[in-house]
């Protein structure tokens, strides 16, 4: 298991973490959120010594992560990390051989991704003569070819469309249904909630919620409400229940947010007595909106 406990950094007068906790199981894969800026990529790189922490500790099983250890795990920037004007396989190759594999395992695993990602056909041409898209391909490749046991992916799926959205995700969860601890970074957060079992959300350099995914539903102290009403009042509707509170509206659409103790009856109900009701959802956050109950609340805590 990967643990990242109390991690601060500063770059002179700018403050990188502040308190960052994280953990990353085997088997699990653990969505990396936050604002630009808040730290996650530098809390990325302290797992592989590449940034020397001010306070805190980075371990794999309990035990200070060594070089032997590094050569386990695979990493996948979000700048460019490859030679843009080496061959494609020869480029595979390469790095597979230094995180230890021989010249046949190497060169098997290279075909094999290759050919899985479509791109056998454009194993001689140079790096930079691929799309962004396929460059994505290429540095997957890399990262995961070595049969890693972590595996940390800054930003995967940047710029991809959906079609490679969708290779690299299936790509990725069987790395994690082999065994492997994933972490990956993502602004994309409909996709981290389709492909994640824990999530950790940092703001500012600190983490400020962390857990599997499915517990932090559940924990919310919100609920959230989606309804289209046909109403002929010129009251909202929602306004009759105390506590809720409008996050948005379009036409007769809305999206409400209430306390967790708020009964849905009272508010179909509600929208019953206004108008014709189309449909009606009470539910547990989205992913985004427990990242938004996260970071709003964190930035009034820091509020003068």
């Amino acid at each position: 298991m990967l643990e990242l406990t109390n991690l601060h950094k500063r770059f002179g007068d700018v403050v990188a973490l502040e308190g960052c906790n994280l953990r990353a199981c085997p088997g699990r894969m653990v969505g990396f959120l936050g604002p630009n800026g808040s730290g996650k990529t530098t809390a990325m790189r302290s797992i592989f010594g590449l940034i020397h922490l001010d306070a805190g500790t980075a371990s794999w099983h309990s035990q200070p992560i060594s070089n032997d250890e590094h050569r386990r795990f695979g990493y996948m920037p979000e700048q460019r990390g490859l030679y843009p004007r080496m061959r494609v396989r020869d480029q595979i190759v390469y790095f597979a051989r230094l995180h230890g594999r021989d010249a046949a395992e190497a060169s098997q695993a290279a075909d094999h991704w290759l050919d899985r990602l479509g791109l056998a056909d454009r194993a001689s041409s140079r790096l930079e003569e691929l799309s962004h898209g396929n460059q994505q391909r290429v540095q997957l490749i890399v990262a995961i070819a070595h049969e890693a046991d972590l595996l940390v992916l800054d930003e995967p799926f940047a710029g991809l469309d959906p079609i490679g959205v969708e290779s690299l995700g299936e790509v990725v969860r069987e790395q994690a249904a082999r065994g492997a601890a994933v972490l990956f970074s993502s602004h994309q957060l409909d996709l981290v909630e389709d492909l994640c079992d824990d999530v950790t959300i940092i703001h500012r350099g600190r983490t400020v919620l962390e857990g599997a995914l499915a517990e932090v539903r559940a924990a919310s102290p919100s609920r959230y409400v989606h309804a289209s009403v046909d109403s002929n009042s010129d009251r909202p509707w929602h306004e009759a229940i105390e506590g809720t509170e409008l996050l948005w509206s379009r036409n007769d659409e809305r999206r409400l947010r209430v306390p967790v103790d708020a009964d849905p009856a009272a508010l179909l109900a509600a929208a019953q007595a206004a108008g014709t009701v189309t449909f009606f959802r009470f539910e547990p956050p989205l992913l985004s909106d427990l990242f938004m109950e996260a970071v709003n609340d964190q930035s009034e805590d820091l509020a003068p």
